[in-house]
């Protein structure tokens, strides 16, 4: 899409927070119609794809078998698909242009989360093992794909001029997929981003998430016999230890609403044998991403007390890095009217039923009633995690929402939530999704003065002179992260 002039952008930023509402260019009852009417057509391929990704439970980078069965989808419905964008071999961009207008691009992920793996019970059959798709990304990728292709029917059927992306972004939980997209430029052109998340409500709210920043420590000591010959030993988990002690002291210490998780990824092989590798998968997190900056430099300090104070050698990679969310008010007005028009969920007796027994292992049992209702749309309010889709709105307006894919009362990244994923629950949240999704992109495409309006409002809470610096540096792709 051409710039927009300086006059525009005055009006709109003027406008930003009172009447952006007003400046939306809805879509008649007609189109509405049309295009909520191809997702349904399309209901059963869209189904398939999450149900198949669901199966696959593939995790970042690996997501092969996913990544293929969207992109096939995409080239089926006449779009041009490019795979492996950003040196990430399960990433790809689709295309669809039709002339000079706005470039809009809808995001879809596809990884799953390690040790989730579950069968469809509402009782818990595995512990660890195998994935999971314990954050619904199989529904995720799936209804952002359709919803793609319900815009694409309705641009050629009314000669809609512009150009509509589907992003497959790979490595969501962890890898920071996005973030290598963005450090590449491609979303430089791009005037408006939307994206979805299966949640436990249905809302177009926009609410602050957590920049953070995850790597690997690895220790490396000297094996030796843990009985005969331990004064030779120098234990890597020992380094990992005392890492995590002085960490958890320091816990006291750093600013509010810092969050530092960890995992011991290996711990070594055979507790009579000193050992000579270990490994600690950390996460730093705050709202602020130069208090991340900060708190991990000071984690890195204490790994290397560790490393000097047990004899060893550490080493440090980062693995990912994001933004926090940055809001728009002027996409979030329009997002939530689409939403509401759409409406919200009912559930047949079956799933009810089903939803009823999942409910009996959570520790809340919120009205599953609640599945019907649509939230109030403000921005704030914190949604405690961290996305790598919030890279993405610090170069271009991002607006997105979530839908009631989950059990009312479940927890994120639970195997609660992968059964849900797995069923009609799920499916009933992704088509909502879907069809909102695809409204709020249509809209864009005939509503310039919107997309000024967000623009506008983007410029203003990036603040002046804002130059984007990925949190992760200059590291390629960490494709084996997982392993």
């Amino acid at each position: 899409m051409k710039p927009v002039s300086m006059r525009t952008l005055a009006l709109a930023a003027a406008l930003v927070g009172f009447a952006s509402p007003a400046l939306a260019g809805e879509l008649s009852p007609q189109a509405q119609r049309q295009i909520t009417s191809t997702v349904d057509r399309n209901q059963a391929a869209l189904d398939s794809a999450a149900l198949e990704i669901w199966k696959f439970a593939e995790l970042g980078y690996q997501e092969t078998q996913s990544s293929a069965l969207l992109q096939g989808q995409l080239r089926d419905a006449g779009f041009t698909v490019t795979p492996g964008i950003a040196n990430e071999p399960t990433a790809f961009l689709a295309s669809f242009k039709t002339g000079e207008g706005p470039v809009i691009a809808v995001l879809a992920e596809y990884d799953a989360l390690p040790g989730l793996s579950q069968t469809l019970s509402p009782v818990q059959e595995s512990a660890g093992g195998h994935a999971g798709h314990g954050c619904g990304h199989n529904l995720f990728g799936a209804a952002s794909v359709h919803a793609a292709i319900a815009v694409k029917a309705w641009m050629e059927a009314n000669n809609i001029k512009g150009e509509l992306r589907v992003y497959g972004t790979p490595a969501e939980e962890g890898g920071s997929g996005k973030v290598y997209m963005v450090r590449d430029g491609l979303f430089d052109d791009v005037d408006v981003s939307l994206h979805w998340h299966p949640g436990n409500v249905n809302s177009a709210r926009q609410g602050d998430t957590m920049a953070n920043v995850s790597g690997k420590f690895r220790f490396y000591g000297t094996a030796s016999h843990a009985a005969a010959a331990p004064d030779k030993g120098r234990s890597a988990l020992d380094g990992v230890e005392s890492l995590n002690y002085m960490v958890n002291m320091m816990r006291e210490h750093v600013p509010d609403r810092t969050r530092i998780h960890y995992a011991i990824t290996d711990g070594g092989k055979a507790p009579n044998v000193v050992p000579a590798y270990a490994e600690a998968y950390y996460y730093v997190r705050h709202n602020d991403p130069e208090i991340v900056r900060d708190v991990l430099e000071r984690v890195k300090l204490a790994a290397d007390g560790a490393a000097l104070g047990t004899g060893t050698r550490v080493e440090f990679e980062a693995i990912g890095g994001v933004y926090s969310m940055l809001p728009n008010e002027a996409l979030m007005h329009v997002m939530d009217r689409n939403l509401r028009s759409v409406g919200g969920i009912t559930w047949t007796p079956e799933e009810i039923a089903l939803a009823t027994e999942i409910q009996k292992t959570l520790t809340t049992q919120p009205d599953l009633a609640s599945v019907g209702q649509i939230e109030d749309a403000v921005i704030g309010g914190d949604f405690g995690g961290s996305t790598d889709v919030s890279d993405v709105s610090w170069v271009t307006p991002t607006v997105g929402l979530s839908t009631a894919t989950f059990v009312p009362g479940s927890a994120g990244h639970s195997w609660q939530n992968v059964v849900a994923a797995g069923t009609t629950i799920g499916l009933k949240g992704a088509h909502l999704a879907a069809k909102t999704l695809a409204l709020t992109t249509a809209e864009l495409f005939q509503s310039p003065d919107t997309i000024a309006a967000a623009k506008a409002e983007f410029e203003q809470r990036r603040g002046p002179n804002f130059e984007y610096r990925a949190l992760l540096g200059d590291r390629a792709p960490a494709l084996n992260y997982r392993d």
